[in-house]
């Protein structure tokens, strides 16, 4: 059964996981590392969903690169517990950056585990300079970006 979650924002991407022996710590939770793998995971399933892959990365030569990340870790998640990642992109100037936004839940009691950011800014893969984007993230990202709640 999965709990009412309350989001930050309106229609957010979802994708779900489960907390596996080998995420847990010696603190007997879960790996903060498992968080940001999972924000990653997200952030990818999210831009496919979008139409847009890593494939499409190579072929146009471009790329979002992480610039920053911030993560804020509110609660401990443990072995078996089903955890729900929602994503919105909340900011996309068209030009050179993006921002994602993320939250991390406890599917069956709906606990919010984590908050998450990451702000991105398109690179040409050749040089790893700053470069603009191209039409495809521009409409797919550019389209997808939520406002607040």
């Amino acid at each position: 059964m999965t709990a009412d979650l309350k989001f930050d924002y309106n229609n957010p991407y979802l994708k779900q996981f489960s907390v596996t022996a080998d995420q847990i710590d010696g603190l007997g939770h879960t790996n903060n590392q498992v968080y940001v793998n999972w924000c990653q995971d997200t952030a990818w399933a999210h831009s496919k969903s979008l139409g847009i892959n890593l494939q499409d990365y190579q072929n146009l030569q471009r790329a979002m690169a992480i610039r920053h990340a911030s993560y804020d870790y509110l609660q401990a998640s443990y072995l078996s517990e089903p955890v729900c990642v929602a994503t919105w992109i909340t900011h996309c100037d068209q030009r050179l950056s993006l921002e994602r936004k993320f939250q991390v839940f406890n599917s069956r009691s709906g606990a919010l585990l984590c908050r998450a950011k990451m702000q991105f800014v398109c690179i040409n893969l050749i040089n790893g300079k700053p470069a603009r984007m191209p039409s495809l993230f521009k409409e797919g990202y550019g389209n997808a970006m939520v406002q607040a709640l």
